[in-house]
C-alpha cells in the first residue's frame, strides 16, 4: 500500500483574511472558517462551535484562540479543542502558506463531513515576511 502526497487547494491570498479575523469558505459539508492571528499564522476550523453550533468565524480571535460569539467558549485554533472547563472539539483542517498564498488540504476538505474527533491536521506556519 502506498500513500499519496496530499493535494492542496488554493483558497486565497493571506491578506484576504484580516489579522485577528476570519474568512469563510463555503463547503457542502459545512462552512470552513479560516482564521489569521496577529503573528500571521493561519488556521482552519469547521465554522461551528462544538457547544451550540455558533459561527466561530463571527467570534473574536485572540492569540491562537477564538471566542464563540454565542456563549463565549474559547476554542484553540491549533487543535480545535474547547478550553477548560468547557469540553468539545471543532473539526480542524490542514493549512499551508506558500508565498503568501493560503492552501487547504483537499483530503481534509473532501472528508469535511467526517466529524471524527481523532482526525488530526497540522496548523499553518507563519507566512514569510
Amino acid at each position: 500500500m502506498t500513500l499519496s502526497e496530499p493535494i492542496w487547494l488554493h483558497v486565497c491570498d493571506i491578506d484576504a483574511i484580516p489579522r485577528l479575523g476570519s474568512r469563510v469558505m463555503p463547503h457542502a459539508g459545512g462552512d470552513i472558517a479560516l482564521f489569521r492571528t496577529e503573528a500571521d499564522k493561519v488556521f482552519a476550523l469547521r465554522d461551528k462551535c462544538p457547544h451550540k453550533g455558533g459561527a466561530l468565524s463571527q467570534g473574536i480571535v485572540h492569540g491562537e484562540r477564538v471566542t464563540c460569539p454565542l456563549h463565549a467558549w474559547n476554542i484553540d485554533l491549533a487543535t480545535g479543542q474547547a478550553c477548560a472547563p468547557d469540553v468539545g472539539c471543532a473539526r480542524r483542517f490542514a493549512v499551508r502558506i506558500d508565498a503568501d498564498q493560503v492552501y487547504l488540504c483537499v483530503d481534509d476538505v473532501d472528508d469535511a463531513g467526517d466529524e471524527a474527533p481523532g482526525k488530526t491536521t497540522e496548523p499553518a506556519e507563519p507566512a514569510a515576511a
